[in-house]
């Protein structure tokens, strides 16, 4: 395989895209001319709607704010970003991979879905972390968790993920094929390729191992935690189930996309390794939109399984539900487990104080 066939799989849209060597295996998936614009549609506006309802909600609602809220309401104005470019996707799957929207959006749409990319995986980092630093180390975290150091955070993410879109922004190009014109990729490089390997283990699979790794944590010391108090903590229970959830929809929605990416990426660099043109083409146009829905499915998330989000969406759609009292259950599951696990802390090392001193 080639650098400039591999180029096509250096994100979902390069797979899609109208290439002389794939226009046989592209008639072999019918379902992206059909299927591909109905989804991208329902996921266009159940996600804009759905982000746009919770960044509403958050930013209205009564009270202080949450610090987990401010990474939630950075990650959804990333979705609506990344959202507002799918009716240009929805009309070239339609119209068989032609681009007709023109140069500039042919650019500027693939930086901002590669930007979006970047700082969905950053964000959901950067909440995990928060959440192992308000869990596993309830007493250290109060030096961390303040909400200029999450501001600056974000701002960070978004600057690292705005440079991080650049390369994008730079190869693409409106490309005329047989007099059809096609968004699509320049002819990938070495260099390039290798570039694009380095940048996918460390944008991805890195914060992947690391989001994995906090959670993990977590719930290992939520099981010792609720093995030692010998108490039926529902709280406990759900932050566990609410834990697995969060993970298994961001493994599921990208790890696939990630894994055919690199795939192609390796096959390129890698003449030996070859990968089937065939599989990676059906692989990365079957899994490209099981990634892009979990822009959408983050919002449902969040509004069914953390009560406080959820009072404050009510209260967003139907304010005059006043019985429906927003600041009545202020304390959510994360700040019950902080203090729940900060007296277990102080408990345990009272004992281990104690028993040290016995000893003595």
């Amino acid at each position: 395989m080639d650098p400039e066939a591999t180029s096509v799989y250096l994100d979902y849209f390069y797979a899609t895209s109208q290439n002389p060597d794939f226009e046989e295996i592209h008639s072999h998936v019918p379902y992206t001319s059909v299927f591909l614009p109905i989804f991208y549609a329902a996921v266009f506006l159940i996600g804009v709607l759905g982000n746009l309802v919770l960044m509403s909600a958050l930013h209205c609602k009564r009270g202080s704010r949450r610090l987990i809220d401010i990474f939630i309401m950075n990650l959804a104005a990333s979705d609506c970003i990344f959202l507002v470019t799918l009716p240009l996707w929805v009309d070239k799957e339609a119209s068989l991979g032609l681009w007709r929207t023109g140069s500039f959006l042919c650019k500027s749409s693939s930086y901002l879905i590669s930007v979006n990319m970047h700082c969905s995986v950053f964000l959901l980092t950067c909440l995990s972390i928060d959440r192992y630093l308000a869990i596993v180390c309830p007493t250290i975290s109060r030096k961390f968790r303040r909400r200029d150091c999450a501001y600056g955070v974000c701002a960070s993410v978004w600057f690292i993920s705005c440079l991080l879109g650049l390369p994008t922004l730079l190869s693409r190009e409106l490309t005329l094929i047989n007099n059809k014109p096609y968004c699509a990729e320049k002819r990938a490089t070495s260099i390039k390729l290798a570039w694009a390997l380095v940048a996918l283990i460390f944008t991805f699979f890195a914060p992947l191992v690391s989001i994995v790794t906090c959670y993990c944590c977590i719930t290992r010391k939520l099981c010792i935690h609720y093995q030692q108090s010998g108490k039926h903590n529902k709280k406990l229970r759900k932050s566990i189930k609410i834990i697995f959830i969060v993970v298994a929809a961001f493994v599921v929605s990208w790890l696939p996309f990630n894994i055919f990416k690199l795939l192609g990426i390796v096959s390129g660099l890698q003449q030996e390794l070859y990968f089937s043109s065939a599989v990676l083409q059906l692989g990365m146009e079957v899994s490209g939109p099981l990634a892009f829905a979990n822009s959408c499915v983050n919002p449902f998330i969040y509004y069914i399984f953390d009560s406080y989000i959820r009072r404050a969406i009510v209260h967003c759609l139907c304010p005059f539900l006043k019985n429906y009292d927003f600041a009545s259950s202020t304390e959510t599951s994360d700040s019950h487990l902080t203090k729940a696990l900060s007296n277990f802390l102080h408990a345990e090392d009272f004992a281990r104080r104690r028993k040290r001193s016995v000893s003595l």
